[in-house]
């Protein structure tokens, strides 16, 4: 996709991918998407967030082993896992929705971007957390939060109009 796109395109036409070619993703594509994370709002600012761009064959390749959607890391070229960090928590318990603001910018980002990403979430699966905690020695303090992997797409998901009038209110109930 171009840069320049819409961003309301960019929202409506994001889908989830699962399968990727077999093409790597540049240093500079993975810098503008990390910045677009680190962008996103958060409570007071506060910005509770930390980052872990994977690309190592051997760890993408393990994860579907303690996260059964995670099979598609096996042909994506990166993955980017989002964390939350505690002790940087000004506003208890807004950890988590800092963290899935920052992971929505790095998907609505990756499309941008020509890329297809997928949402695979850790937080609040404990077996899930607890295989990432253990494969990359996360410290205490650090909670896996998301992981969204990244490739080029082998496949084309039309976009689908997820508007519901009956989910919409005015004023009141």
């Amino acid at each position: 996709m171009d840069e320049n796109i819409d961003a309301f395109e960019v929202i409506l036409t994001r889908r989830s991918i699962r399968k990727y070619k077999k093409q790597a993703i540049p240093e500079q594509i993975v810098q503008k998407l990390l910045h677009s994370a680190s962008s996103a709002p958060s409570a007071g600012n506060q910005q509770p967030w930390h980052f872990v761009l994977l690309d190592d064959r051997k760890i993408l390749n393990v994860i579907h082993t303690f996260h059964p959607s995670a099979k598609m890391l096996v042909e994506a070229d990166k993955a980017l896992l989002v964390c939350g960090d505690l002790n940087l928590e000004k506003f208890k318990g807004y950890w988590m929705i800092d963290c899935a603001a920052a992971t929505q910018n790095i998907l609505l980002a990756a499309h941008s971007l020509g890329l297809g990403a997928c949402w695979l979430g850790l937080y609040p699966r404990e077996g899930r957390v607890a295989g990432m905690r253990k494969l990359l020695h996360l410290p205490s303090n650090i909670i896996p939060f998301a992981l969204v992997s990244l490739g080029y797409p082998a496949e084309i998901k039309p976009r689908e109009d997820r508007y519901n009038p009956s989910r919409i209110h005015h004023n009141k109930w």
